[in-house]
């Protein structure tokens, strides 16, 4: 048995963290997993995000104190040497250096490093940092969308650079029933609605407040429901409330089941000013829900382009047309099929399994 442990800086709700987890679950049970977050208590951890109850056994928190940390790597080296780790993968730049170097010392370790995003790389000590925990570590590097790798070639231009696209569990996002959904969520809604759901944290990369404005130009069939919860939360109540849209505008809090989100929607909104790949509009479509997303980061490359708009700014006057224009579409396409085809899990397992034991004696 094989043991590849992941290295994330925090286990909490969010895209490239449930990326990690439907790898743990599409990963061949030959191999061990384990799942190392460099911030947060265990207790705390599992308590916040309901979801890893079930993999308890394979998560562990080194609760990391602010600032960079030794300490830190030595829990690495030992955790490796202890799992007998074979391979390494880390996400982001803070596991990439920690990790990194605890690899490093380890010379029977292969180490892969997942960049999910580039706009990070836009501040010099980004850049910087990266350059030195590349050159010091000399990981497989993969990119998540043909964005990032174009991004990461501009600046490590003579690093090799794989691309490995995210993918989701179409077994748990898949067709449901609305009506049944929209109960299960205790959403009262007019007959004839037309319901439009966005999933994410509210702050103001995300962009729910274009998204709440866009419901001033839109007639009153039209409900959104937004599913999470952040800084943000009572600026966006507040700009609901001086808009008058308080019965059309639905706060669901944290979301334990999100297929049950998806089945209730209409349609997906992601009207984000940054993005990387996100996983929701996947998650969506593999439920048979068309999007509408803003093009920025990679977006572009999760949406079918034969189901779904692809809108060229977050303005609300513009979310608003195409939103209408989406009602008003026939749908002659599944977006399920098209995330079948580009975005299964287990294709993209598949695919770091590969990489993980590539031109490898292990």
């Amino acid at each position: 048995m094989k043991t590849i442990i992941h290295v994330v800086q925090h286990l909490s709700p969010g895209g490239l963290e449930s990326m990690v987890l439907d790898m743990l679950e599409f990963t061949s049970q030959e191999h061990r997993i384990i799942i190392v977050s460099l911030d947060g208590a265990y207790e705390k951890t599992l308590e916040n995000w309901p979801r890893l109850q079930r993999y308890q056994d394979q998560i562990i928190c080194l609760n990391k104190s602010a600032g960079f940390s030794f300490k830190v790597i030595k829990q690495l080296l030992n955790l490796f040497k202890t799992y007998n780790a074979t391979v390494v993968h880390s996400h982001h730049i803070g596991p990439l250096i920690y990790s990194g170097i605890a690899a490093k010392l380890n010379k029977k370790i292969n180490h892969v490093h997942t960049e999910h995003d580039a706009w990070h790389l836009n501040a010099s000590k980004h850049r910087r940092l990266q350059r030195f925990a590349l050159s010091l570590s000399q990981p497989k590097l993969v990119a998540d969308a043909s964005f990032v790798k174009k991004a990461l070639n501009n600046i490590f231009n003579s690093y090799p650079i794989y691309t490995i696209k995210n993918g989701i569990n179409p077994y748990k996002f898949s067709i449901g029933d609305k009506q049944k959904a929209r109960n299960k969520l205790n959403i009262i809604l007019p007959v004839n609605s037309i319901v439009v759901g966005n999933a994410g944290r509210l702050e103001t990369v995300k962009g729910q407040l274009n998204l709440i404005e866009a419901f001033r130009f839109l007639n009153s069939k039209y409900h959104l429901l937004l599913a999470g919860s952040g800084s943000q939360k009572e600026h966006l109540m507040q700009l609901v409330k001086r808009y008058h849209l308080e019965d059309r505008v639905h706060f669901l809090g944290h979301i334990d089941h999100m297929p049950t989100f998806y089945h209730a929607l209409d349609l997906f909104c992601l009207p984000s000013n940054n993005e990387g790949f996100p996983l929701s509009t996947l998650e969506a479509q593999a439920c048979g829900i068309p999007c509408i997303a803003n093009d920025v980061g990679g977006v572009s490359e999760t949406l079918c382009p034969k189901s779904s708009i692809l809108v060229s700014n977050n303005a609300a006057i513009t979310l608003a047309q195409a939103i209408e224009s989406m009602t008003h579409k026939t749908r002659k396409f599944s977006s399920r099929d098209f995330i079948l085809k580009n975005n299964h899990a287990q294709s993209m397992v598949n695919a770091y399994e590969e990489l993980y034991f590539e031109g490898a004696n292990l």
